[in-house]
């Protein structure tokens, strides 16, 4: 049967494997390595503030997130942050990058299920070698047609990969947890947009719900995608 639909960008971290928590883990270490200088709801906020400011240098993944960590170290402690706690916050952003990968509940069955009837394309922020090394060791990657690691994801980062490797975005969709970089952006490319929420979101990937937009839905897991992809093309037949 042919499909309307016929090609899926997926994204990777919190859709296909846990990541969030990872970075969690170590702000709670962050936090208690510096406690004695600063409280830490305000470490929290001030290493967040690094973050945003940093995305533009360091872009997105593990190792702006730790050079965001010394950075905040350093201006916390006005430089006074022992060598000892430097050198546990770069350990600590190694061990991020040795972190095996675990797969959500379900999300193998449901990759296996769209590749059987579609194109999929994964579409990732992050390091380059850091999501290559996850996706190699999440057994997913002959799943995939093609993969793009981005710095951001925009309108135009949509448009181009779903022309480049599918038959453009009207007739894509994409699915990802986050309402910022997944969902609203492809959207307005002119892309189908499915949310499919983690309990865990980083503050900067947080978004207001797209009011009004006919290509948005929203499902609880994955594998809920393959029969709502049915659903739609049931009741819109001649997308394009």
């Amino acid at each position: 049967m042919p499909r309307s639909i016929t090609t899926l960008g997926l994204d990777a971290d919190d859709t296909l494997w846990h990541n969030e928590e990872v970075f969690q883990l170590t702000q709670e270490l962050f936090t208690a390595l510096l406690a004695d200088f600063a409280a830490p709801g305000d470490l929290r906020a001030r290493l967040l503030e690094a973050e945003r400011r940093n995305l533009g240098h360091y872009g997105f993944g593990v190792k702006g997130f730790t050079l965001s960590m010394i950075e905040t170290a350093i201006e916390v402690t006005e430089g006074r942050v022992p060598a000892r706690v430097l050198g546990e916050l770069v350990q600590a952003g190694r061990e991020m990058l040795e972190h095996p990968i675990e797969l959500l509940p379900g999300v193998e069955e449901a990759v296996a299920r769209l590749a059987a009837e579609r194109r999929l394309i994964l579409i990732t922020k992050g390091d380059l070698l850091d999501q290559e090394r996850k996706l190699a060791q999440s057994g997913l990657g002959a799943y995939f047609s093609a993969v793009e690691v981005v710095s951001h994801k925009t309108p135009a980062i949509y448009h181009s990969a779903f022309r480049r490797h599918g038959d453009g975005v009207g007739r894509a969709l994409m699915a990802g947890n986050s309402l910022a970089s997944d969902i609203r952006p492809a959207l307005e490319a002119g892309a189908w947009a499915v949310h499919v929420p983690h309990a865990l979101t980083w503050a900067l990937d947080e978004a207001d719900r797209p009011k009004g937009a006919a290509r948005f839905r929203q499902i609880a897991a994955l594998l809920e995608l393959p029969d709502l992809l049915n659903e739609i093309e049931a009741a819109f037949p001649d997308i394009s």
